[in-house]
């Protein structure tokens, strides 16, 4: 089929995107019936995808082969990039995400890519376990392909595309209200983590969920921290920000974490001399200190004490306070409109000054038992039971990694399910870190926990983790998956899932007399299969 260029059309697509002229009149007058200029279509990924097969030569039929090599939470920015960097533009934006299909954006890694390539979905800030990396890569590609739209749209005016009709509770862009119901530590006194289990009660939310599924909670800044940013920058908390005053926003609306690029790009314009040239480098992404990885936004206006922004041009320059989302720990099978999640508070020092991360310290602190907020369930991408209740599985959750497979455990247990069920878990100590021990003992003792496998890392002079665990039940452990044995993860993405895996592949070459090669192959195999799935952050 010939298509007829038609120069009265805006030219949406840039001459320099990855088409022919053929192909890009044509995208030309696709986008030019989906898009105005200046109203961006309320489609929704899945119905733009629907409408795009049909098209001779669709945005999403760009001739790319599908695959996505980069598709790995362990690789480094600049390797997936490298993967990239010969497919079209659609598919460097999926290699910019992390990679972990948390659902925390609202999509998969895939489908936030498209969105964002069809300008359903305008906000580059999503990703969150990406961060300021993720986000300063997605502007580079737009900006290397002409793109025209703001890249940080300030925060007075990012609002949520109604791009679907979701349910109330099922996304982040329409969530409900739920009560804490519940809160304990897990660890003793001697342990160096603190860590609670924390309940919801879900009754009149109308929501439910699967095991396996995610819980999406809005948090707030502490109120602390929020008076330290107001007192640095000299303002009046009372200051009004449209509807609301200064303190509310920075409370409730806008990220206190990692300073984002644009409030440097603030700063620079209200310092001079050697102070401006340091501010600029910061937001171009630059270390000029050795200190940019420490820069949370008080840290920020504290390293250029004295700037006195308009509080309104302030907030601006910040991102929009993202939910977070949490593993569920429990079944619904296991308590009728109650939910739980099993959560670490994030504390670490710099300096003379303890930080703690937003959403942790809030659910831990923040909220009393009783407290309402701001809730909603996310579905789980490809993570959850077999469909078979006879078919065994393998879980691997130290630390909170833990929680999902509490939750498959309940689940199992309450469905009578024939199924053999494995669990690896580790911490620190024995004594102090060992979360929902009675639960899981008692677990073990009916048999629906046919093993329990325990990895401590400072009971002894010797640190032991999980995959050394694994190691030393190699053995075992190839033959449960050689009878079927589907096998998960849950935990640290970076460090962790990676360590995991390298001692699967070890397990299957040793154990199968398959080189290193092939035991990659082996374990390839596994996930493309829907056998060996991950939950990691």
């Amino acid at each position: 089929m010939t298509v007829t260029a038609q120069p009265v059309l805006p030219a949406i697509v840039p001459e320099t995107a990855p088409f022919s002229e053929e192909q890009r009149a044509w995208l030309n007058g696709f986008f030019a019936g989906l898009v105005s200029l200046d109203q961006v279509t309320t489609l929704s990924p899945d119905q733009a995808k629907g409408l795009i097969p049909d098209a001779p030569k669709g945005p999403l039929d760009d001739g790319d082969d599908g695959e996505a090599p980069w598709h790995d939470q362990t690789m480094p920015l600049a390797e997936r990039m490298k993967l990239a960097e010969q497919r079209p533009f659609r598919r460097r934006l999926m290699a910019a995400m992390a990679q972990q299909d948390c659902g925390q954006c609202g999509y998969n890694c895939e489908d936030y890519s498209n969105a964002l390539f069809l300008k359903t979905e305008e906000r580059l800030n999503l990703c969150v376990p990406g961060g300021k990396e993720t986000n300063r890569m997605l502007k580079k590609l737009f900006e290397e392909f002409g793109d025209t739209a703001s890249a940080s749209a300030p925060v007075s005016e990012v609002k949520p595309k109604e791009v679907t009709a979701a349910a109330p509770g099922r996304s982040r862009d329409n969530p409900v209200v739920a009560k804490m119901s519940g809160r304990y530590l897990l660890n003793g006194e001697k342990s160096e983590k603190r860590t609670h289990h924390i309940e919801f009660d879900l009754s009149g939310t109308g929501l439910d969920y699967v095991v396996g599924d995610s819980f999406g909670i809005f948090p707030e800044n502490h109120p602390g921290l929020v008076d330290a940013v107001i007192a640095v920058i000299g303002a009046r908390p009372d200051a009004q920000i449209g509807d609301k005053t200064l303190r509310e926003v920075l409370h409730t609306d806008v990220s206190l974490a990692p300073a984002p690029d644009s409030l440097f790009q603030l700063i620079s314009l209200l310092v001079g001399g050697e102070r401006r040239k340091k501010a600029r480098a910061l937001a171009a992404g630059e270390d000029p200190d050795g200190d940019a990885a420490t820069l949370d936004v008080l840290a920020a206006v504290k390293k250029f004490e004295g700037i006195r922004p308009d509080p309104e041009v302030f907030v601006e320059a910040l991102e929009s306070l993202q939910p977070r989302l949490y593993s569920i720990s429990s079944s619904p099978k296991a308590g009728k409109d109650k939910i739980s999640l099993t959560v670490d508070l994030v504390r670490y020092v710099i300096g003379a000054r303890e930080r703690r991360g937003a959403a942790s310290d809030f659910l831990a602190h923040g909220i009393e038992i009783g407290g309402a907020l701001k809730v909603y369930v996310q579905r789980a991408h490809n993570f959850g039971l077999p469909e078979n209740s006879e078919t065994p599985i393998i879980m691997v959750g130290p630390g909170t990694g833990v929680a999902p497979f509490r939750a498959f455990l309940q689940e199992r247990m309450a469905a009578k399910a024939k199924g053999r069920n494995w669990l690896f878990f580790g911490h620190q100590r024995s004594d102090c870190d060992f979360f929902y021990q009675n639960e899981l003992s008692g677990m073990q003792a009916s048999g629906v926990l046919t093993r329990l496998t325990l990895a401590w890392s400072r009971d002894g002079d010797q640190k032991i983790y999980v995959q050394d665990r694994m190691r030393e039940e190699g053995a075992e452990l190839f033959a449960w998956l050689e009878s079927g044995a589907h096998l998960y993860i849950c935990g640290d993405a970076k460090r962790m899932a990676k360590d995991v895996e390298r001692a699967l592949v070890e397990i299957v070459a040793a154990h199968s007399k398959r080189s290193s090669e092939e035991a990659v192959a082996y374990v390839n195999a596994l996930k493309k299969s829907g056998r060996y799935q991950a939950d990691v952050y």
